[in-house]
């Protein structure tokens, strides 16, 4: 165990779940928040599943400090122009195809706020037993599962659910956790 440990420490893939359409100031304020902290840590790249609503501005801003960025895109959005410093992956197959790609390549995956296609993959890591960090108080349907789920989403336990009303405290933990920063 130690030794994944280790390797986790020199280099991660964190998979980011990001609604797919436009959320508002207050929830992009806060992603940009948790990247913040979270580029204190510095040895990792975000695994995302587009360049559009939320996802966009993730990108932009990861990219903005310095935050290595690969896009897993679905087949029908293969066409969308990117950042030339992300690095794009065409899976040719459709959205919740894509996003088991983008689930089983992060080693963690951390929700920033959605609707079906975040709670999906936030279903998806928590079967494949990875560690979901969750940001809540977003407005968005991802709010719910706190209530319904606090600490696991079924009785296997497959995975950890870790819940944030705040987005820099998120970040901390993350850099504490894998980084020991």
């Amino acid at each position: 165990m130690f030794f994944i440990f280790s390797l986790l420490s020199l280099y991660m893939q964190i998979a980011i779940a990001a609604h797919g359409s436009e959320t508002g100031e207050e929830v992009e304020d806060k992603s940009k928040r948790f990247l913040r902290v979270l580029s204190r840590c510095h040895r990792h790249s975000l695994l995302v599943g587009g360049y559009w609503g939320l996802m966009r501005t993730v990108v932009d801003e990861a990219l903005r400090l310095g935050i290595n960025v690969v896009a897993i895109l679905p087949e029908e959005m293969e066409h969308v122009i990117l950042p030339p410093q992300v690095v794009r992956i065409n899976t040719g197959c459709e959205p919740r195809c894509r996003s088991v790609m983008l689930v089983r390549s992060g080693d963690i995956l951390v929700s920033l706020g959605g609707e079906a296609g975040t709670m999906t993959e936030i279903l998806m890591a928590y079967a494949m037993g990875k560690t979901i960090y969750s940001l809540v108080g977003t407005g968005l349907s991802t709010d719910l599962l706190l209530k319904a789920f606090p600490t696991h989403l079924d009785q296997r336990r497959t995975g950890e659910v870790f819940h944030f009303q705040d987005p820099e405290e998120m970040g901390r933990e993350i850099c504490k956790k894998y980084y020991g920063i």
